[in-house]
């Protein structure tokens, strides 16, 4: 019996100016089937999704469901046809309960009157459904990213979802959480559910997806049956060209100790000991929520040291701030890049600058031409991808948006790079440029701390490792002792407090 396409798109094509989001797209969608829909950052992924979900009109094809046709779709509409997408930052109201989020806007009775007891009622059982233990009165701000996630599957699932649409939904979770996800996926798919499934995350495609779809700059390459390809062959598929999966060679010297730590104490972690030196870089392995972030906003001054010690070249200094910590010549690059890396409403220039901005004054003015030319040396040294560096930096791709965070820390003179989560959300081509980037830095002597939760990019591009779990240092290794199994035992609670760090 032949297998049923529920969703087809059929020569959808959308144009900006100067830009063409998608070229002429179609590809079939088939009933229970979980689907990759894969591609570099800008190849047309987001607006393929916000076409079928209706929140953007193609300019020309047809999107058919369930046999009808439509040459655009509207929010309503989808929905009522049970098409869902759980966007990468949720569309939950934290104020209020995960049962009152997962029945927003809909009617759950007939009279006029919420029946708050009948939705706690209703959302318990979905929650029992996806076979998860959750308080449906419990607010939506108090619960974890995974949690948060669940409560907009019930969402999905309260509606009669049929196509469901998960954009990076692993993305925040721990290895826990992602389990979690993948068994509700799967019994979704069981049930009949269609699962359209974008990720970055390679390897995770052929634990969970069926087939998988390639995008590259807003045209359709290819689609293909999991079982049929490899990782290899999609990352050459999504950037048109091979690429090599290998980390960048580490040539780097290392050379003087630039910052060390005595038994820091502070922000949820304690008793933490290393050194970092000249030319190097230094891994920070750890579950999610173990203190690694934490641990670097205390080097970066944003929360205060309780006590212990911080040595920079050799000297012990008080860093109560960031601005201590750029003095110091130290820079973060943070985990959230959008809220706390970069001022998306900033142009690129501004951006890039701000952080230097004391130096490009005369008698309290900014000096423009100066202004212009740092921003065009970073754009240059960081290949920044943009028309303008007028450009606003929210209108740029994950990858580039990273560079410009990049370039504003160093455009502040820093020899201390902290980079904290460096490629989350970002395509394969950019993990790659980011990589090279991190190495050409090494080389040039910057000292680089690096905070992961992707262990194959902690032991390809460390050095040395330091392991935190529940904001204690377990372990740390020597590049010729990383194991991916030991790792992981001081990842989770396994202890060599013993072996030096320096």
């Amino acid at each position: 019996m032949p297998e049923k396409n529920i969703l087809s798109i059929k020569g959808l094509s959308k144009y900006y100016p100067g830009v063409k989001a998608l070229d002429d797209v179609s590809i079939d969608f088939r009933e229970g089937e979980v689907h990759a829909l894969i591609g570099e950052n800008g190849a047309g992924k987001s607006t393929l999704i916000k076409t079928i979900s209706g929140a953007i009109a193609p300019d020309s094809g047809t999107i058919t469901i369930n046999g009808k046709t439509y040459s655009s779709m509207t929010p309503q509409v989808a929905k009522e046809l049970g098409v869902s997408v759980i966007y990468q930052e949720f569309n939950n109201v934290p104020s209020l309960s995960a049962a009152e989020n997962v029945f927003l806007c809909q009617k759950t009775s007939n009279s006029f009157i919420v029946d708050s007891k009948e939705r706690i009622k209703k959302a318990d059982g979905i929650f029992k459904q996806l076979g998860v233990h959750l308080d449906p009165t419990q607010l939506v701000r108090d619960l974890s990213p995974a949690y948060q996630q669940i409560v907009e599957i019930a969402k999905a699932v309260s509606s009669n979802v049929k196509i469901l649409i998960m954009d990076e939904p692993t993305a925040p979770l721990t290895m826990s959480e992602v389990d979690m996800l993948f068994r509700i996926v799967r019994d979704l798919k069981s049930k009949g559910v269609t699962i359209l499934y974008i990720s970055h995350r390679i390897e995770e495609l052929f634990e969970i997806c069926d087939r998988v779809s390639v995008l590259r700059d807003g045209q359709y390459i290819t689609t293909k049956s999991i079982a049929e390809t490899n990782r290899k062959d999609l990352i050459s598929l999504m950037a048109g060209r091979t690429v090599s999966e290998v980390y960048p060679t580490r040539n780097a010297k290392i050379g003087e100790e630039v910052l060390r730590v005595e038994d820091l104490c502070g922000n949820g972690v304690s008793g933490i000991n290393f050194s970092l030196h000249k030319g190097e870089i230094l891994g920070f392995a750890g579950l999610v929520g173990a203190g690694r972030t934490e641990l670097m906003h205390v080097i970066y001054g944003l929360v205060p040291v309780d006590s212990g010690k911080i040595f920079v070249n050799g000297k012990e200094t008080r860093i109560k701030t960031p601005r201590d910590a750029i003095a110091n010549g130290i820079g973060l690059i943070p985990e959230d890049r959008k809220n706390q890396g970069a001022f998306l409403s900033q142009t690129i220039k501004w951006n890039i600058s701000i952080n230097a901005v004391k130096d490009l004054c005369v008698h309290g003015i900014v000096d423009k031409k100066q202004e212009l030319e740092i921003a065009k040396k970073y754009q240059e040294k960081f290949n920044i991808k943009t028309p303008s560096l007028d450009q606003y930096v929210a209108n740029l791709s994950g990858g580039n948006q990273q560079k410009v965070v990049i370039a504003k820390t160093m455009a502040a003179d820093s020899s201390i790079i902290i980079f904290d989560e460096p490629t989350r959300g970002i395509d394969v081509e950019a993990k790659h440029e980011i990589y090279k980037l991190m190495n050409e830095l090494a080389e040039q002597g910057h000292a680089i701390i690096i905070v992961s939760s992707e262990m194959p990019e902690l032991i390809g591009m460390s050095d040395r490792m330091v392991v935190i779990y529940e904001g204690r240092q377990t372990g740390a290794l020597s590049r010729e002792e990383f194991n991916p199994d030991q790792i992981l035992s001081f990842a989770s609670g396994g202890s060599d407090c013993e072996k030096e760090t320096t």
